[in-house]
This record gives structure tokens, sequence and C-alpha cells, in this order.
């Protein structure tokens, strides 16, 4: 398996925006969580997380062909099949938790993030009713596909029997442990 430093590396490389760095960093927290809290293999879990996006900055007209083709290139055939599906509209099987994982954790992180920054208190006391009722909301965090969301928390209910507030306490928990590094903390100008 690639190393942690050999992903941060390439995603540093390939992703000159601090923002969307960020959002891969979230993604990768969130992602190792989960794979702790359900018994897999969690280095594999984090790095889905951190690399989903790597060639999106750069390429994204080419999205995620690159970074899938450079796990493959490596033998990271996991990996590889779960970033290539963690949009629906391409079209890709959702073979393993691993696959449904990263489709629940991607968009929806992204979203509780632009819910924590509208806050004064950002992730203090941010609860998963609140987050609900900005998603109704069109309008705010506009570029959050609700259909993507509602699909991923289908697939990771389905597959580990536990709620949508389960998973959306879960992604507050763990970004509020690490809101001075993801720029969440009130203190914080938003990135």
């Amino acid at each position: 398996m690639i190393t942690r430093d050999e992903a941060w590396q390439l995603l540093c490389d390939w992703t000159p925006s601090e923002k969307l760095r960020v959002h891969a960093r979230a993604v990768e927290l969130v992602m190792r969580d989960l794979g702790q809290r359900l018994g897999q293999d969690v280095a594999l879990f984090g790095l889905a997380g951190l690399l989903h996006d790597a060639d999106y900055d750069r390429w994204p007209e080419e999205h995620p062909r690159r970074i899938v083709a450079w796990l493959r290139e490596r033998g990271e055939e996991d990996l590889a099949h779960a970033i290539s599906a963690h949009y629906t509209k391409w079209g890709v099987a959702y073979d393993s938790l691993l696959d449904k994982a990263l489709l629940a954790s991607d968009e929806i992180t992204g979203f509780v993030m632009a819910c924590a920054l509208v806050r004064p208190t950002r992730t203090e006391g941010l609860e998963p009713r609140s987050v609900k009722k900005k998603l109704k909301d069109k309008a705010f965090a506009a570029g959050v596909d609700r259909f993507e969301v509602a699909e991923g928390f289908r697939m990771l209910v389905e597959a580990t029997a536990g709620t949508e507030e389960d998973h959306l306490d879960r992604i507050i928990a763990v970004l509020h442990a690490h809101r001075d590094e993801l720029g969440l903390s009130p203190s914080s100008d938003s990135i």
C-alpha cells in the first residue's frame, strides 16, 4: 500500500488549492474514523478520503481518471475503484463498504464544514438536525449535490444498520476534534 506521506505529497503536488487540500484532509479524517468504527482498514479508508479529489484542481475535465490511473499503476485497485465510484453519475458499481463510505463521506463532510463556517461557534453545538435543515435550503452551499448526499446516506445506512443522524454526529465530532487544523475554530477566518 502507498504510504500516507506519499499520498500527501501527491495531493500537494497536484492540488494547489489550499481549500481543496483542507477538504481532502477533512474527508480523510472522517473516513479514518468511520473505518475504525466499522472494524475496517483505517489506513485504506483514510487514503481514499485524502486522494479522492487529488486530480480535480489541475485536471477537472479528467477527474477522477488521473488519480485512478495513478493508483492502478501502483496496484491499489481497492482505492482506485472507490475513488472511481465517489459520484453516482459516473455509473461505477458500489462493491465494497469502502466504496459506499467514500460516497457517504465526501459531499456531506464539505456541507457540514459549510454549516459550521456560518456559525459564530463553528462546530461547537452543531447538531445533525441543523445540518439536515440546511440541506433542505437549496441556496445554501448550492454546489453540494443533495442527491449524492442522499444516496451516500442510503448506502451507508443499508450497509451498517446505522442512521443518518449517527453519521452526521460522527462527522461533526471528527471535524470538531480537528477544528484548529481545518480552520473551524471560532477564532478562525473561513478558508
